[in-house]
Protein backbone atom coordinates (compact mmCIF):
# COMPACT_ATOMS: atom_id res chain seq x y z
CA UNK A 1 0.00 0.00 0.00
CA UNK A 2 2.91 2.38 0.66
CA UNK A 3 6.41 2.48 -0.78
CA UNK A 4 9.65 1.95 1.11
CA UNK A 5 10.38 5.66 1.57
CA UNK A 6 7.01 6.32 3.16
CA UNK A 7 7.31 3.26 5.41
CA UNK A 8 10.75 4.40 6.60
CA UNK A 9 9.43 7.90 7.32
CA UNK A 10 6.52 6.54 9.37
CA UNK A 11 8.88 4.21 11.23
CA UNK A 12 11.26 7.05 12.08
CA UNK A 13 8.45 9.37 13.14
CA UNK A 14 7.27 6.83 15.72
CA UNK A 15 10.84 6.27 16.90
CA UNK A 16 11.53 9.99 17.43
CA UNK A 17 8.20 10.50 19.18
CA UNK A 18 8.86 7.59 21.55
CA UNK A 19 12.43 8.72 22.22
CA UNK A 20 11.31 12.14 23.46
CA UNK A 21 8.41 10.78 25.50
CA UNK A 22 10.17 7.73 26.99
CA UNK A 23 13.65 9.10 27.78
CA UNK A 24 14.17 12.22 29.92
CA UNK A 25 16.54 14.89 28.68
CA UNK A 26 18.79 14.91 31.76
CA UNK A 27 19.27 12.83 34.88
CA UNK A 28 17.62 15.55 36.96
CA UNK A 29 14.61 15.79 34.63
CA UNK A 30 11.23 14.76 36.10
CA UNK A 31 10.49 11.04 35.85
CA UNK A 32 6.82 11.00 36.85
CA UNK A 33 5.53 13.16 33.98
CA UNK A 34 6.60 14.31 30.53
CA UNK A 35 7.58 18.00 30.42
CA UNK A 36 5.75 20.26 28.01
CA UNK A 37 8.85 20.96 25.92
CA UNK A 38 9.40 17.24 25.38
CA UNK A 39 5.88 16.96 23.98
CA UNK A 40 6.71 19.81 21.61
CA UNK A 41 9.99 18.21 20.52
CA UNK A 42 8.27 14.85 20.05
CA UNK A 43 5.53 16.31 17.86
CA UNK A 44 7.96 18.44 15.84
CA UNK A 45 10.33 15.51 15.32
CA UNK A 46 7.49 13.20 14.29
CA UNK A 47 6.19 15.80 11.83
CA UNK A 48 9.66 16.38 10.40
CA UNK A 49 10.07 12.64 9.79
CA UNK A 50 6.55 12.39 8.36
CA UNK A 51 7.26 15.32 6.05
CA UNK A 52 8.26 12.88 3.31
CA UNK A 53 4.88 11.16 3.58
CA UNK A 54 2.69 14.24 3.89
CA UNK A 55 4.33 16.11 1.00
CA UNK A 56 5.41 13.10 -1.03
CA UNK A 57 3.96 14.32 -4.34
CA UNK A 58 5.32 17.86 -3.95
CA UNK A 59 8.81 16.61 -3.09
CA UNK A 60 8.78 14.32 -6.13
CA UNK A 61 7.94 17.25 -8.41
CA UNK A 62 10.77 19.42 -7.06
CA UNK A 63 13.43 16.75 -6.56
CA UNK A 64 16.85 18.35 -6.13
CA UNK A 65 15.40 21.84 -5.70
CA UNK A 66 14.13 22.10 -2.11
CA UNK A 67 12.22 25.15 -0.97
CA UNK A 68 12.68 27.00 2.31
CA UNK A 69 10.10 24.90 4.17
CA UNK A 70 11.86 21.71 3.10
CA UNK A 71 15.16 22.95 4.51
CA UNK A 72 13.59 24.17 7.74
CA UNK A 73 12.01 20.81 8.56
CA UNK A 74 15.10 18.94 7.36
CA UNK A 75 17.34 20.90 9.76
CA UNK A 76 14.81 20.56 12.58
CA UNK A 77 14.49 16.83 11.95
CA UNK A 78 18.26 16.33 11.87
CA UNK A 79 18.81 18.21 15.14
CA UNK A 80 15.94 16.43 16.89
CA UNK A 81 17.16 13.06 15.60
CA UNK A 82 20.59 13.71 17.11
CA UNK A 83 18.98 14.67 20.41
CA UNK A 84 16.75 11.58 20.34
CA UNK A 85 19.86 9.46 19.72
CA UNK A 86 21.59 11.06 22.70
CA UNK A 87 18.64 10.34 24.96
CA UNK A 88 18.12 6.75 23.87
CA UNK A 89 21.70 5.56 23.26
CA UNK A 90 23.93 8.10 25.01
CA UNK A 91 26.30 10.80 23.76
CA UNK A 92 28.94 8.66 21.90
CA UNK A 93 26.83 7.80 18.84
CA UNK A 94 25.44 11.34 18.69
CA UNK A 95 28.96 12.77 18.81
CA UNK A 96 30.13 10.48 15.99
CA UNK A 97 27.21 11.54 13.79
CA UNK A 98 27.80 15.22 14.60
CA UNK A 99 31.51 14.91 13.74
CA UNK A 100 30.69 13.53 10.30
CA UNK A 101 28.14 16.29 9.74
CA UNK A 102 30.76 18.88 10.65
CA UNK A 103 33.18 17.17 8.28
CA UNK A 104 30.61 17.58 5.49
CA UNK A 105 30.67 21.36 5.91
CA UNK A 106 34.33 21.77 6.89
CA UNK A 107 35.94 19.86 4.05
CA UNK A 108 37.92 22.81 2.62
CA UNK A 109 39.51 23.42 6.02
CA UNK A 110 40.65 19.83 6.59
CA UNK A 111 44.17 18.44 5.97
CA UNK A 112 44.99 17.58 2.37
CA UNK A 113 44.53 13.85 2.87
CA UNK A 114 40.87 14.16 3.91
CA UNK A 115 40.02 17.54 2.38
CA UNK A 116 37.15 18.02 -0.04
CA UNK A 117 35.33 20.95 -1.55
CA UNK A 118 32.58 20.89 1.07
CA UNK A 119 28.83 21.11 0.71
CA UNK A 120 26.26 23.80 1.32
CA UNK A 121 23.48 23.56 3.88
CA UNK A 122 20.97 23.32 1.03
CA UNK A 123 22.70 20.36 -0.59
CA UNK A 124 23.52 18.56 2.66
CA UNK A 125 20.05 18.71 4.17
CA UNK A 126 18.44 17.83 0.85
CA UNK A 127 20.66 14.77 0.57
CA UNK A 128 20.43 13.70 4.22
CA UNK A 129 16.71 14.22 4.84
CA UNK A 130 14.83 14.47 1.54
CA UNK A 131 16.32 11.46 -0.25
CA UNK A 132 16.81 7.77 0.50
CA UNK A 133 20.60 8.06 0.67
CA UNK A 134 20.94 9.76 4.06
CA UNK A 135 18.85 9.23 7.18
CA UNK A 136 16.24 7.29 5.22
CA UNK A 137 18.82 4.93 3.76
CA UNK A 138 19.58 1.23 3.98
CA UNK A 139 20.01 1.10 7.78
CA UNK A 140 16.57 2.56 8.45
CA UNK A 141 15.15 0.31 5.74
CA UNK A 142 16.48 -2.79 7.52
CA UNK A 143 15.03 -1.57 10.81
CA UNK A 144 11.67 -0.90 9.16
CA UNK A 145 11.42 -4.14 7.19
CA UNK A 146 13.07 -6.74 9.43
CA UNK A 147 14.21 -5.64 12.89
CA UNK A 148 10.88 -4.17 13.93
CA UNK A 149 8.95 -7.25 12.79
CA UNK A 150 11.28 -9.64 14.62
CA UNK A 151 11.17 -7.59 17.82
CA UNK A 152 7.37 -7.37 17.60
CA UNK A 153 7.12 -11.11 16.97
CA UNK A 154 9.44 -11.80 19.89
CA UNK A 155 7.35 -9.59 22.19
CA UNK A 156 4.18 -11.41 21.11
CA UNK A 157 5.89 -14.74 21.78
CA UNK A 158 6.85 -13.61 25.26
CA UNK A 159 3.35 -12.37 26.08
CA UNK A 160 1.84 -15.57 24.70
CA UNK A 161 4.05 -17.65 26.97
CA UNK A 162 6.48 -19.09 24.40
CA UNK A 163 9.45 -17.46 26.12
CA UNK A 164 8.46 -18.97 29.44
CA UNK A 165 8.04 -22.35 27.74
CA UNK A 166 11.56 -22.18 26.28
CA UNK A 167 12.93 -21.29 29.69
CA UNK A 168 11.13 -24.17 31.41
CA UNK A 169 12.36 -26.63 28.80
CA UNK A 170 15.90 -25.38 29.25
CA UNK A 171 15.73 -25.64 33.04
CA UNK A 172 14.24 -29.12 32.88
CA UNK A 173 17.26 -30.21 30.85
CA UNK A 174 20.04 -28.23 32.52
CA UNK A 175 18.70 -26.71 35.72
CA UNK A 176 20.07 -29.48 37.95
CA UNK A 177 23.62 -29.02 36.66
CA UNK A 178 26.25 -26.73 38.09
CA UNK A 179 25.78 -23.32 36.54
CA UNK A 180 22.35 -24.46 35.41
CA UNK A 181 20.77 -20.99 35.04
CA UNK A 182 23.56 -19.83 32.75
CA UNK A 183 23.36 -23.00 30.65
CA UNK A 184 19.58 -22.71 30.52
CA UNK A 185 19.92 -19.10 29.38
CA UNK A 186 22.13 -20.20 26.49
CA UNK A 187 19.76 -22.98 25.43
CA UNK A 188 16.63 -20.84 25.70
CA UNK A 189 18.37 -18.12 23.71
CA UNK A 190 19.20 -20.68 21.02
CA UNK A 191 15.64 -21.98 20.90
CA UNK A 192 14.25 -18.46 20.63
CA UNK A 193 16.80 -17.60 17.95
CA UNK A 194 15.65 -20.54 15.84
CA UNK A 195 12.24 -18.88 15.56
CA UNK A 196 13.05 -15.16 15.48
CA UNK A 197 16.32 -15.23 13.54
CA UNK A 198 17.27 -11.87 15.04
CA UNK A 199 19.88 -11.23 17.70
CA UNK A 200 18.04 -8.08 18.81
CA UNK A 201 14.73 -9.91 19.18
CA UNK A 202 16.56 -12.69 20.99
CA UNK A 203 17.99 -10.32 23.59
CA UNK A 204 14.65 -8.56 24.02
CA UNK A 205 12.67 -11.77 24.51
CA UNK A 206 14.93 -14.17 26.42
CA UNK A 207 17.37 -11.73 27.97
CA UNK A 208 14.66 -9.88 29.85
CA UNK A 209 14.07 -12.85 32.16
CA UNK A 210 17.25 -14.97 31.90
CA UNK A 211 19.64 -12.16 32.85
CA UNK A 212 17.69 -11.14 36.02
CA UNK A 213 17.37 -14.86 36.84
CA UNK A 214 21.15 -15.36 36.72
CA UNK A 215 21.59 -12.33 38.97
CA UNK A 216 19.06 -13.67 41.49
CA UNK A 217 20.86 -17.00 41.82
CA UNK A 218 24.16 -15.28 42.50
CA UNK A 219 25.97 -14.76 39.22
CA UNK A 220 27.97 -11.53 39.56
CA UNK A 221 27.46 -8.73 37.08
CA UNK A 222 30.44 -7.74 34.95
CA UNK A 223 32.00 -4.65 36.44
CA UNK A 224 34.02 -2.18 34.40
CA UNK A 225 37.74 -2.15 35.01
CA UNK A 226 38.79 0.72 37.22
CA UNK A 227 42.11 1.97 36.01
CA UNK A 228 44.51 3.55 38.46
CA UNK A 229 47.41 5.77 37.64
CA UNK A 230 50.70 3.97 38.11
CA UNK A 231 52.88 5.81 40.52
CA UNK A 232 56.67 5.46 40.43
CA UNK A 233 58.12 3.70 43.43
CA UNK A 234 59.32 5.92 46.16
CA UNK A 235 63.03 5.87 46.86
CA UNK A 236 63.81 5.63 50.55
Amino acid sequence: MINDTQARAIHLSFAIFLAFTAYPALSRSPKDYIPLQDWGFALLGAFSASYLVIFHAELANRAGAPITADLIFAVAGMVLLLEATRRALGPPLMVVAAVFLIYTFGGPYMPDVIAHKGASLNKTMSHQWLTTEGVFGVALGVSTSFVFLFVLFGALLEKAGAGNYFTKVSFSLLGHMRGGPAKAAVVSSGLSGLISGSSIANVVTTGTFTIPLMKRVGFPAVKPVQWKWLRPPTVS
